[in-house]
C-alpha cells in the first residue's frame, strides 16, 4: 500500500481524497500485475475566458479536463500510458496493457523512480490558489475596460481585441516507493492588443499580465493604456544600415536570453552532446557579477511547485554564480547518465517519462538603472520585439528578426522595424550587463539587458 504525505493547505484547489485514492489504486494494481515499480500522475483543469473586440463581446469559452498518466517499470524497461477516463472500468485494462507493453519495451539503463531518500516529506503551501472564481460577466467586463481605455488613447485606430481569463489546475503524483503529494494553483490573466495609425503606416502592440491571485493583477485600464502607448510609439519607423552596435533588450524580451541559457544546460541537451555549454561546468559563462537563479518555492510564483515531477523535494538553485556555471538542470534519468544526482528539476506530463525544466527562473538585477545602462551608447538598438526562433543549440549561433527603437547619445530616438540581430550566445552571455529593474511578471524573468557588439542587419 502506498503511504500518503500531506497534500498541504491548498485543499480547495488540490485533488479530492477520492481522486488521490484512484491513483494510489492504479499504482498498487500495476505492481500486483507484475511491475517492479510504477508511478501515476493525475491532472485536473478548469478554465474560463472572454474575448472582446471593438466594443462587442466576441466569445466566452469554458473547458474542463482531466488526464491520468501511468508509468510502469519492469526491470530496466518502461512504458507510459494515459487516459482521460479514470473510471475503474477503464483503468483496469489500462494497467494490464501498460505492464504488457513494458515487458516488450527496449532496455533503458537509466530509467527508474527517483531516489527514495530524496522524496519530499511534505507539501509546502506556496499560496498558489486564489479562491476567487470570476463569472463570465466579470471577465468580459475586464476585457471591455482594457480595450475601452486603449481605444481612448490618441492615434489608436483599431483593435485586435482584449481578453480576460481564469484557470484552476490540480495535480497529484503517486509512486510505488511511497510518495503521494498533490497541490493546486489558479491563474488570472488579462491582455489587450491595439493598432495605431492608418493604412500602410499602421503599427500594433500589446500588453498582458498573468497572476496567481486576482489581487496581483494590474487594473484592466492600465493594461489597455500601456498597449495603446506602445503601439503609438512605434509609428513612423525608420530603417537603419547594417552595423555592429550595443543591443539593449527590454525586459519583455530579455527573458528569452535566460531561456536559451536554460535550454543549453538541460540534462537532455548535455547528455546528447547537443549543447554549446556542454564543456562549461565550473567555468565562466556570463560576465562576472551576473547571477541566474531558479526558485521553485517563490510565493505566488507563476512557475512555483512544492515538489518536482518525480516527487523530489526541490529547492532554490543558483545556476550562475558570479558568472560561473554551477549545475545542470537534471531529473533522475539524466543525472544517472552523467553520474550525478538529480537537481529536483523533473517535469512531467501524462504522456511520457519525466523531462526536466526550470520553475521561477530569473537573472538577478544589476546595479545600474536602465538610463545609466544606455547613457554611454552613441548608437545602438533597444529591442522590444523578437520574431522567430533562429537559435542553434549546438553552436550557440543566434539570429532573430527584431523591432524596437534606435538609441542615439544614450537616449531612445526613433522606432525601428524589419531588422535582424545576430551574434553567438557564447559571446553574448559574456557581454551581458543587467540593469536594476527586475520585475517578476513571467515564469522566466530578467531585467533590462545590454549586450555589446551585436550585428544589427538593416537595409
Amino acid at each position: 500500500m502506498v503511504s500518503s504525505y500531506s497534500p498541504g493547505a491548498l485543499s480547495s484547489a488540490s485533488l479530492s481524497p477520492e481522486k488521490l485514492a484512484i491513483i494510489e489504486d492504479v499504482v498498487s494494481k500495476a505492481c500486483k500485475n507484475g511491475a517492479d515499480a510504477a508511478d501515476a500522475l493525475l491532472y485536473e483543469s478548469t478554465s474560463l475566458s472572454a474575448a472582446y473586440r471593438l466594443g462587442k463581446l466576441e466569445d466566452i469559452e469554458r473547458s474542463e479536463s482531466q488526464d491520468l498518466g501511468l508509468r510502469v517499470l519492469v526491470g530496466r524497461k518502461q512504458t507510459c500510458v494515459s487516459s482521460s477516463d479514470i473510471s475503474e472500468k477503464a483503468l483496469g485494462p489500462l494497467v494490464e496493457r501498460a505492464v504488457a507493453m513494458a515487458r516488450l519495451a527496449p532496455e533503458d539503463p537509466y530509467c527508474g523512480l527517483a531516489p527514495k531518500d530524496r522524496l519530499a516529506k511534505s507539501v509546502i503551501d506556496l499560496d498558489l490558489h486564489d479562491p476567487t472564481e470570476p463569472s463570465s460577466e466579470q471577465l468580459s467586463t475586464r476585457a471591455a475596460e482594457a480595450e475601452e481605455a486603449g481605444l481612448a488613447v490618441a492615434n489608436i485606430t483599431n483593435s485586435n481585441g482584449a481578453g480576460a481569463g481564469w484557470g484552476r489546475t490540480a495535480v497529484a503524483l503517486c509512486t510505488s516507493d511511497g510518495f503521494l503529494g498533490s497541490y493546486g494553483a489558479t491563474s488570472h490573466s488579462l491582455s489587450c492588443s491595439l493598432l495605431a495609425g492608418e493604412g500602410m503606416g499602421m503599427e500594433s502592440d500589446y500588453d498582458f499580465a498573468t497572476a496567481r491571485h486576482l489581487a496581483d493583477l494590474p487594473l484592466a485600464s492600465d493594461i489597455g493604456k500601456k498597449a495603446a502607448e506602445k503601439a503609438v510609439r512605434k509609428l513612423s519607423p525608420q530603417r537603419v544600415e547594417t552595423q555592429s552596435v550595443p543591443v539593449v533588450y527590454d525586459p519583455r524580451v530579455a527573458n528569452r536570453l535566460v531561456g536559451h541559457f536554460a535550454g543549453a544546460i538541460s540534462g537532455s541537451s548535455v547528455t546528447r552532446g547537443t549543447s554549446f555549454l556542454k564543456e562549461k561546468m565550473g567555468h565562466p559563462v556570463f560576465a562576472s557579477g551576473v547571477t541566474v537563479i531558479d526558485e521553485p518555492h517563490r510565493k505566488r510564483g507563476l512557475g512555483s511547485k512544492p515538489f518536482d515531477g518525480e516527487g523530489i523535494a526541490n529547492k532554490t538553485h543558483t545556476l550562475i554564480d558570479d558568472g560561473c556555471l554551477t549545475t545542470w538542470i537534471l531529473n533522475s534519468a539524466t543525472a544517472k547518465q552523467l553520474g550525478l544526482e538529480t537537481t529536483g528539476h523533473a517535469s512531467r506530463g501524462t504522456g511520457g517519462p519525466p523531462g526536466s525544466s526550470t520553475s521561477n527562473l530569473y537573472m538577478a538585477a544589476g546595479s545600474l538603472s536602465r538610463t545609466e545602462l544606455m547613457s554611454d551608447i552613441k548608437s545602438g538598438f533597444y529591442v522590444t520585439d523578437l520574431i522567430g526562433s533562429g537559435v542553434n543549440g549546438v553552436t550557440g549561433d543566434y539570429s532573430l528578426g527584431a523591432g524596437g527603437f534606435w538609441i542615439e547619445d544614450g537616449e531612445i530616438s526613433f522606432p525601428v522595424n524589419e531588422v535582424t540581430i545576430a551574434g553567438n550566445l557564447k559571446e553574448m552571455f559574456r557581454e551581458i550587463t543587467p540593469a536594476n529593474d527586475l520585475v517578476f511578471r513571467y515564469g522566466t524573468n530578467a531585467p533590462t539587458l545590454r549586450v555589446e557588439g551585436m550585428t544589427v542587419a538593416g537595409q
